[in-house]
């Protein structure tokens, strides 16, 4: 059962689901207000023209800014590891009041300078009802996104939990062989491969290539959207190494390591594969990888 004290999924805090959420809520609070404008006293959003319209404008402006930026402090808070579902929903209501607040502020404000003729003016009777506002124009499309995202990420889990149909299924070692799951770059998991079968990674303008073979040994590639700079920095601490601008490759393939006038090259192990140049920036880290394994 779920609990308030849990850890916040982080999937839920990645760039990609964050920008999405702010999208689908911009949109979806921007309909709702419109729709119940009718059917409240102290509304005054107004398209179309005029100097109700400039301060609608300006007042969703400043509100979708809120908005983006509280969504910058989330995306941040993304690698606390005290981070929980507690935390997340009192930073949103923290953001409804926030918003709350700047509503009934520019209700005021926009009476006081009969920019709006408004029938109620209670300063807080206008704040209830800004955050009952708030909660509805907030809340609905943050918790369909999240819904969303849970539900692509399930289907991306189930899907690499059959292995047979994604990349690199041959048994493991004996001694146990680590995988190599790979993200695109919206955080969704897109593939998953043992290390033994990956032999290396190419840059591909804005994808890359991950070359690797399956359980017939049959070379084979696949493409994603990600940056060879997320590969180098998420697997620094395994036998994936970056030898060129273009490459990372897997030391352990590695068959010889030959130097010639314009440097060193890598000849893998697997027929078919192309020698892999090592440029002068990634010389010596290679080289030391290179001799520890040996």
């Amino acid at each position: 059962m779920l609990k308030l004290r849990d850890q916040f999924p982080r999937y839920l805090l990645g760039k990609h689901q964050l920008i999405m959420t702010v999208l689908f809520a911009a949109f979806f609070s921007l309909v709702f207000l419109l729709v119940s404008i009718p059917f409240s006293n102290n509304a005054w959003f107004k398209l179309g023209g005029g100097e109700v319209f400039l301060f609608t404008a300006f007042f969703y402006l400043i509100s979708l800014s809120v908005v983006v930026f509280s969504k910058m402090g989330l995306y941040l808070m993304r690698s606390a590891a005290n981070f929980t579902f507690f935390h997340y929903l009192l930073w949103n209501f923290g953001e409804v009041l926030l918003l709350a607040l700047l509503y009934t502020f520019f209700t005021i404000e926009g009476a006081r300078f009969g920019i709006l003729d408004l029938e109620e003016m209670n300063f807080w009777r206008l704040l209830l009802s800004a955050v009952v506002y708030s909660t509805i124009s907030l809340g609905i499309p943050y918790a369909l996104a999240s819904l969303n995202f849970v539900i692509e990420e399930k289907d991306n889990t189930i899907r690499l939990m059959n292995y047979g149909n994604v990349a690199g299924d041959a048994l493991p070692a004996p001694g146990g062989d680590k995988r190599i799951t790979l993200f695109d770059n919206g955080g969704a998991l897109k593939f998953s491969v043992f290390q033994d079968n990956l032999y290396f990674i190419e840059a591909d303008d804005n994808y890359i290539q991950v070359w690797y073979t399956d359980r017939t040994g049959e070379l084979k590639k696949y493409m994603l959207r990600c940056r060879l700079k997320t590969i180098e920095e998420s697997f620094s601490d395994s036998d994936l190494v970056r030898c060129h601008r273009k490459y990372i490759v897997n030391i352990r393939k590695v068959r010889l390591l030959s130097a010639g006038r314009e440097g060193y090259a890598l000849e893998l192990e697997q027929d078919g594969v192309p020698v892999l140049p090592v440029s002068k920036t990634y010389e010596q880290a290679v080289l030391a990888r290179f001799n520890s394994r040996s």
